[in-house]
């Protein structure tokens, strides 16, 4: 059986008892699982609930752009080089939702970059999905005072603490393995590239590599689906998919205006230590599908509060000798780990 319809048969038999089982019952009538145990299925009920997708179909729908896009309202422009392509959100939705099998998002991203003559539907395949994220311009003032080894020693703790809450709700445990490129950041392009390598459960590693592009108002959000096998390949294309990428003028980061434009509540360090992996390819589709995997708690707030705890820290002990310091008011206990990771401001 192909393996989309063994996805469906799982979650078909997992799903449909205790939808029957929650069924109101009426006085008199047997009830859904007598039912279901008496009655045969017909034949209807064993044909599989979607059919393979056609590939030459399927792409023959797709309109792979080349050259000079225009994202977004005149938010930026991707010149695109001879090797690479790309098609709309729309389009791109359809690849990573019916070809991939990714759960849909809320909102479509502004496209995907693929590369030029390859089958998304091919082993050899892989993708950069283009997202944008309004939340205020980024200072970059704390880029050269961050220590990357720290901050990944405490994201790989808090990603074993965080597995104790997934095993409790049924979710794949995440080990995060390393860096597979450690974090650079480009002060003059406005640039942010780095990679991590996953681990869902027993599953195959995962590549986690990402690029933001710093905005005026927001960043970019490029993230490339892979597996850790195309590590070697994609190395290659991140130099040409950072100089194709910009903001237009009016939207660039040096367009920023104080007076008019908020500035977004976190730095350079909490886009690096943000969200673990929110999609994948081909391989690990399924997993995805069935773990809905893009529910991942955020890890950065841990490191990013032992980062702000320990500068006033110091500056308390500074300050000590001279000024007593009141004792923090005691914090309920957070009812959940999501709780944990709120911010303050957030939890009123």
């Amino acid at each position: 059986m192909p393996i989309k319809e063994l996805i469906l048969a799982a979650l078909l038999a997992a799903a449909l008892p205790v939808a029957w089982a929650n069924a109101p019952v009426a006085e008199g009538e047997p009830a859904a699982s007598e039912v279901a145990a008496t009655e045969p299925l017909s034949e209807e009920a064993v044909e599989p609930a979607a059919e393979e997708i056609n590939e030459e179909e399927f792409l023959a729908t797709l309109n792979f752009q080349q050259g000079k896009v225009v994202l977004g309202d005149n938010l930026a422009t991707l010149n695109l080089p001879e090797q690479l392509v790309f098609l709309n959100g729309e389009e791109a939705e359809r690849v990573l939702v019916d070809a991939w099998g990714n759960p849909p998002d809320s909102e479509l991203p502004l496209g995907m970059i693929l590369p030029a003559g390859v089958s998304p539907f091919s082993d050899e395949s892989w993708a950069v999905t283009v997202e944008y994220e309004e939340n205020g311009y980024v200072s970059d003032e704390d880029a050269a005072d961050i220590d990357y080894a720290e901050m990944l020693e405490g994201l790989k703790e808090e990603a074993q603490e965080n597995n104790a809450w997934r095993a409790e709700n049924g979710y794949e445990p995440v080990e995060l393995i390393g860096w597979a490129a450690a974090p650079h950041y480009d002060a003059q392009g406005k640039k942010l590239y780095w990679a991590k390598e996953l681990k869902f459960g027993e599953s195959d590693k995962v590549l986690n590599y990402n690029i933001r592009v710093l905005g005026r108002k927001g960043v970019l959000v490029l993230n490339f689906i892979a597996g850790m096998n195309q590590l070697a390949e994609i190395e290659q294309h991140v130099p040409g998919v950072l100089a194709m990428t910009e903001f237009n003028e009016g939207s660039r980061y040096a367009d920023f205006d104080p007076d008019l434009d908020e500035v977004a509540a976190y730095g350079i360090g909490a886009l690096i230590a943000g969200k673990l992996a929110a999609k994948v390819g081909i391989l690990a589709g399924a997993l995805l599908l069935l773990k809905k995997l893009w529910i991942v708690p955020v890890l950065f707030f841990g490191w990013l509060f032992r980062r702000i705890t320990g500068k006033r820290k110091a500056e308390s002990q500074a300050m000590a000798a001279v000024e007593p310091v009141a004792e923090p008011p005691v914090q309920p206990a957070a009812s959940t780990l999501l709780d944990m990771n709120k911010h303050e401001e957030d939890k009123r």
